[in-house]
């Protein structure tokens, strides 16, 4: 891995250091699969319900199961207090986190049904969007559905003219940042989501992506060990 270069950021990383992260499963009973994953001030909760019957009859695939996600964030998230209930970001988020997992699951098995992922942001200091989709993904693999591999998302972006890894919300802030919000399944390199939010040359584009992978990689591997560690814990009971 390369040498991390030197930098004056808000929280004092270098710019291809990720904040400090956390990760757990099986942590909402009633869910079929759970998970928690924090990086930095951000936390994202993902429960899954499914495989079930899908209704109305209309809306199923007689083919394969259908997956849905919902992502929202709790009022008290964010400094300015956000109103409960479903907003025209949170649709958004919601449709671009399943479009970022769906390469990810394999559903041939379960015709006429529908999986569905409720996340939920807890704590909010920008990459909220890469938390979910990082924490649903564990949350599938806990529920035991069929996946090609985990999928681990963090954004990257042009900050004051450098390419720095995992921006923070005071970054994102700042005039003429560029936020790319990237997703990957990091056993082939694949990339399932890649949002680009600014300006930005083709050069400096490839060096955010290669930095994405960098950083997507560390996140696979913490997400693994968070469900190693369920597994261990399931074991010694």
């Amino acid at each position: 891995m390369a040498q991390a270069k030197k930098t004056e950021r808000p929280d004092g990383r270098k710019l291809n250091e990720t904040r400090e992260m956390e990760a757990k499963v099986g942590i909402i009973k009633r869910a079929d699969g759970s998970a928690m994953f924090r990086m930095g001030k951000t936390i994202a909760y993902a429960a899954v319900y499914g495989p079930r019957e899908l209704f109305p009859g209309f809306m199923q695939n007689p083919e394969k199961g259908i997956l849905r996600c919902n992502y929202d964030m709790m009022s008290f998230s964010v400094t300015e207090r956000k109103r409960p209930g479903p907003s025209r970001r949170g649709v958004e988020i919601s449709l671009v986190t399943k479009n970022a997992l769906g390469p990810a699951v394999n559903l041939d098995q379960f015709a006429n049904t529908v999986v569905d992922i409720f996340i939920i942001i807890t704590q909010a200091d920008a990459g909220t969007r890469c938390a979910g989709i990082t924490a649903a993904s564990m949350a599938l693999a806990d529920a035991g559905i069929p996946m090609k591999d985990l999928v681990s998302a963090v954004s990257v972006g042009k900050v004051n003219g450098r390419i720095a890894l995992d921006l923070v919300k005071e970054e994102e802030d700042l005039d003429g940042t560029t936020d790319i919000p990237c997703a990957i399944m990091s056993r082939n390199n694949e990339i399932t989501l890649l949002q680009l939010d600014g300006d930005i040359s083709e050069a400096e584009l490839i060096e955010a992506v290669e930095l994405a992978k960098e950083g997507c990689h560390k996140i696979y591997e913490i997400q693994k060990e968070a469900l190693k560690e369920k597994y261990k814990e399931i074991k010694n009971e």
